[in-house]
């Protein structure tokens, strides 16, 4: 016999060339497919472009990114985000929507304009977060000022605070950084768009509850944001109280949402019986969510409610 076969001593295989080793040593590894949906209004150019280049920076990932323009044409985009300009101002919530309608993945992740990720590995590790670990369906990660100041204890969701380091269950989401796996975005009809500002992510947080699924807050992984006071919105107060009874229509049982607006309504009194302008407008909210349009409601299950009573959190405070 001629050829290199004949080289080959009597009894021994022939070496398996290059080409075949590598077919036959691991199967190569399928790089998580990621939509990104950045939102802006176009007045923070210099922590958009921060942070679309922090997404752009990941790596072991695919990614398909649109920077939604709420009431602006965005221009100027580094190379690979893609723009959808929206001809007015939506709110918060349906620009998110808007912007996850145009992307593709398996897995979506929101990003505020003046937020970005400092890990390059950050995305591949909330995936492999939600991969191991099928009870999950979004994440949150921990909240830090890049700046040094001190970190507000609202960006860690959960009633005990404790260290922000620590990871655990939550039942609200502090908005500028979360990832779900696209099919739990889809199951929950994406974010609440009648809030237009504020406590939409509480709402996220609560239908990922009633999918079947658990929310978290993982400390191990890090989003930078400024830490600026939330009231800097002239509507702040007033939305922060209607939305607090949208909440409460869109998705408790009925005999839970005056509970769940009354305590609420304590807390305030208690906060600020010092400031009765501001009790004014929030109660002023308050009746304003009671008859408002608040959308399309979809109450939570008694078992849902059981399993966030259980997690640490009944859904009436």
């Amino acid at each position: 016999m001629t050829g290199p076969a004949s080289d080959v001593p009597q009894g021994q295989h022939s070496a398996v060339t290059p080409g075949t080793a590598r077919r036959n040593a691991s199967p190569r590894r399928v790089r998580p497919r990621i939509a990104v949906v950045s939102l802006s209004q176009g007045t923070r150019p210099d922590d958009l472009r921060r942070g679309l280049d922090s997404v752009l920076a990941q790596q072991d990932v695919e990614l398909d990114v649109v920077c939604v323009g709420n009431g602006w044409a965005p221009t100027g985009l580094p190379e690979g985000v893609r723009a959808l300009a929206l001809p007015e101002n939506v709110g918060i919530p349906a620009g998110r929507n808007a912007g996850a309608e145009v992307v593709d993945g398996d897995h979506v992740f929101f990003l505020d304009d003046d937020a970005s990720i400092p890990s390059p590995t950050f995305l591949r590790d909330a995936v492999a977060l939600l991969d191991g670990d099928p009870s999950l369906g979004l994440v949150q990660p921990r909240v830090v000022d890049p700046s040094g100041s001190a970190n507000p204890r609202r960006w860690v969701p959960r009633i005990r605070k404790g260290d922000a380091t620590d990871s655990s269950p939550v039942f609200s989401v502090w908005e500028g950084a979360v990832l779900l796996p696209m099919d739990v975005y889809r199951a929950v009809g994406g974010w609440g768009a009648p809030y237009f500002y504020a406590h939409e992510g509480i709402e996220l947080a609560w239908r990922v509850w009633d999918a079947g699924r658990r929310a978290w807050y993982a400390g191990d992984l890090v989003a930078h944001h400024p830490a600026i006071d939330p009231a800097r919105h002239a509507e702040y107060i007033r939305l922060n109280a209607r939305n607090r009874v949208f909440l409460a229509r869109r998705n408790l049982p009925a005999p839970l949402r005056p509970l769940y607006v009354g305590s609420w309504a304590a807390i305030q009194v208690a906060r600020w019986w010092r400031h009765p302008v501001r009790l004014r407008t929030w109660f002023a909210g308050v009746g304003e969510g009671w008859t408002a349009d608040c959308g399309p409601t979809r109450p939570m299950g008694w078992l849902t409610i059981a399993r966030m009573t259980l997690a640490g959190r009944p859904p009436v405070v």
